[in-house]
């Protein structure tokens, strides 16, 4: 007898091959048929965090808000600014002459030099002091360990030194203004002038003094190593009498740095189109102010990204001990 033929199935028949797999039935259908087109998987919802970079300018901004309320709320930190704001009012009482050439008050030329002096004093004084002395508390070692932190650290300092330069221009210009006839911008030109100048010249020294800081030994030396030069600057570049009165030479080694210009810069908005018969040019050089003080910003920012970074990498607990057991044998404070 032929046995009965079983492989022959109807049509409709459907094999099924179940699988126990992470408790899940699969269905297999028969060969030749087409499995139906399943659903695609929704993709898992995950929470929307914003990008790293906002993250960092976040927390720069959040970190250089509660920097400039500690400024505003200590007194001996706010009174060397101060100080310097009176320096500059009472050498302006004092000066009685005239600018050679014309009959613009000379108190007007010296204040005007001395904005830009503020200006370049902040970048390239203060700023690196700041570092050095946050770089020895060990502030920049417990950057390193916080995802982002050397990022929203440069962050609130670009915001705390602008806040600083601000201030201290308007408490300058204004406070001269009402008690020594100070000079102010004539027309929006000159409030322009007045903007761009002083927003180029923070770009032209800031980074400088970034870079400054990242190398300088240690607090107690910042000051000395920075305040000589920044002194000789300050009288040979033209910001307190006519550049004009300088020799040739001293005139030519001046243009190269910042300085000059600021104070060029900040003379053209602040004084009359008269006083430009006291500069070296007999014109503002407006454009040359521009170009000069983009190079210096550019410089700046080539040298302090690289040391910065080097900063940061070199920056360990055994280095910070060692800093603080020198400190301590050569009767500076520990921490």
């Amino acid at each position: 007898m032929r046995g009965t033929d079983v492989t022959a199935g109807s049509d409709t028949t459907a094999t099924t091959d179940t699988t126990e797999r992470a408790g899940t039935t699969r269905t297999t259908p028969p060969a030749g048929t087409t499995a139906p087109a399943r659903p695609p998987a929704a993709a898992p919802r995950e929470a929307t965090a914003p990008h790293p970079r906002r993250r960092y300018w976040r927390a720069g901004l959040l970190r250089g808000g509660i920097e400039l309320r500690h400024l505003l709320r200590t007194p001996k930190e706010l009174s060397g600014h101060l100080v310097n704001v009176v320096v500059a009012l009472v050498l302006a009482g004092y000066l009685s002459d005239k600018v050679p050439g014309t009959q613009i008050p000379m108190a007007h030329l010296t204040l005007s030099g001395f904005a830009a002096y503020l200006l370049f004093q902040i970048g390239l004084v203060n700023l690196p002091q700041i570092l050095v002395t946050e770089r020895e508390e060990g502030a920049l070692l417990r950057l390193r360990a916080t995802p982002g932190g050397i990022p929203a650290y440069l962050v609130a300092k670009s915001l705390l030194v602008v806040a600083m330069a601000c201030g201290t221009l308007v408490l300058l210009l204004g406070t001269a203004a009402l008690l020594v006839d100070g000079p102010l911008p004539h027309g929006p030109g000159g409030w322009l002038t007045l903007l761009w100048v002083s927003a180029l010249g923070l770009l032209a020294v800031v980074p400088l003094g970034a870079a400054i800081g990242a190398v300088l030994p240690n607090p107690r030396e910042a000051l000395a190593l920075i305040m000589l030069p920044v002194m000789a600057l300050l009288i040979t570049s033209g910001a307190m009498f006519p550049l004009s009165a300088l020799p040739g030479m001293v005139q030519k080694i001046a243009s190269v740095f910042p300085l000059k210009w600021m104070a060029q810069g900040l003379r053209s908005a602040l004084l009359p189109d008269a006083a430009r018969a006291a500069e070296p040019a007999g014109s503002w050089e407006l454009p040359t102010v521009a170009l000069i003080l983009t190079a210096w910003a550019l410089l700046g920012f080539l040298l302090a990204v690289p040391l910065l970074r080097r900063a940061a990498r070199r920056e360990s607990g055994s280095r910070l001990a060692e800093r603080h057991r020198k400190a301590s044998a050569s009767g500076g404070p520990g921490v």
